[in-house]
């Protein structure tokens, strides 16, 4: 009987094993299309869950494809499409095709011009014949036949891309992520694909999308609030004055030259990714880069404590390095909506500004425990001097006024 139990099992592993490679196996060379098609090449594109397979015919100079785009629901489009003048969407000429809310298939060619397209319908920049589109079981395939006698030549640039439907409508597709990584080469005369330029091409705008988002992480999201903090809580030891004011000065302004760096890396990334725009970052991203300016120029023009409008100052410096801090944490959460890394990173960062956050709770709270004392006990001894409240110029300040130091 335990013999029986070992066999059935060892039977029943052998089975799961070979459905779970054979499916594997189907994710390109081997996969077999419904209408029997074969072709001679395939490639696993690297993202969005897609496969090209063809054949050229040298002779003819016509590549017959499928286009393969699995894990797809019908409320989606697909496009793949060959570039033949550079890299990237713009110049593209596009194959499109959905499910149409009445169930049937549209399929159809679509150049496209520029960023904003709205992958209208039109003729493409060579014959394409054998145009169709199948959906089923959450995989769509398009399949044509493209005449490439205008001399593209063996290496071509491809692109592909997934969006969302607005009725029969096409709309703009997401601008983060694995959408603005759905490119790259294929050359059908060896079936090798490659990405857009190159490896070395890719792996630099990635390299330049990551140490922006670092600069600014640690710059604006983590010294920023650091220095902050140094400047409220320090102060209130006696023992820490001046220490406390150049420890300040030294992380806003290390700070702020990181930011800046950062904030220049982000703005040449944009220049060289026309058409891709994430507004409200960007905007944001100026509005922090001018703000923290105005107060690293206000500190050349810093009143002397004793001077009457040095309060005006001091209010204008807080409200300027409160909102720097809070612009900050906003845009590095909208950076990592874009740049879309491992949610480890975005954790990470969050434990950090949570930390910060309950180190300046119980500082603010140690802060007034330490003020209100002092404010009694200079109070008692007044009272004890016969002073009474004599009019010294401490109460009813703000609970740092009162101390040593420079602020």
């Amino acid at each position: 009987m335990g013999l029986d139990v070992k066999m059935v099992s060892v039977c029943c592993t052998m089975v799961l094993t070979t459905m779970f490679l054979s499916t594997y196996a189907q994710t390109c060379s081997n996969y077999a299309f419904a209408n029997n098609a074969v072709f001679s090449s395939c490639n696993d594109l690297p993202v969005l869950n897609s496969f090209l397979h063809y054949t050229y015919n040298p002779s003819s100079q016509t590549l017959a494809i499928a286009y393969r785009h699995t894990n797809f629901d019908s409320s989606k489009w697909v496009a793949w499409g060959i570039n033949p003048t550079s890299q990237g969407m713009a110049g593209t000429q596009a194959l499109v095709a959905f499910q149409q809310s009445d169930g049937s298939m549209k399929v159809y060619t679509s150049p496209i011009t520029g960023y904003a397209t709205q992958l209208a319908e039109g003729d493409l920049s060579f014959p394409v014949s054998d145009l169709s589109a199948t959906f089923s079981n959450n995989e769509i395939v398009i399949f044509a036949t493209l005449g490439l006698q205008n001399g593209t030549g063996a290496t071509m640039n491809q692109v592909w891309q997934e969006g969302q439907l607005s009725g029969n409508a096409p709309t703009a597709h997401a601008t983060s992520g694995d959408n603005i990584r759905s490119m790259g080469t294929v050359n059908v005369l060896s079936g090798q694909s490659g990405s857009a330029g190159g490896a070395s091409g890719t792996s630099s705008k990635t390299t330049k999308r990551n140490i922006h988002g670092v600069l600014n992480a640690i710059s604006w999201g983590i010294m920023m609030p650091l220095g902050a903090i140094i400047a409220r809580y320090l102060r209130v030891f006696p023992s820490a004055d001046p220490a406390w004011f150049y420890l300040h000065v030294t992380c806003q302004t290390s700070a702020y030259v990181i930011g800046v760096s950062g904030w220049a890396t982000g703005i040449r990334l944009g220049s060289q990714s026309p058409g891709i725009q994430f507004t409200a970052h960007r905007v944001i991203g100026i509005i922090l880069f001018c703000v923290a300016t105005l107060q690293v120029i206000a500190l050349l023009v810093r009143p002397k404590k004793e001077h009457k409008h040095r309060i005006f100052w001091n209010i204008y410096h807080h409200s300027l390095g409160y909102s720097i801090i809070i612009l900050g944490i906003i845009n590095i959460f909208k950076g990592f909506d874009i740049l879309n890394p491992e949610k480890k990173w975005e954790r990470a960062y969050t434990g950090i500004i949570i930390i910060l956050a309950i180190v300046a709770a119980i500082l603010e709270a140690y802060t007034w425990l330490v003020v209100l004392k002092r404010k009694k006990a200079a109070n008692a001894e007044k009272m004890t001097n016969g002073n009474g409240y004599a009019n010294n110029g401490t109460n009813g300040h703000y609970p740092y006024s009162g101390m040593t130091g420079r602020v």
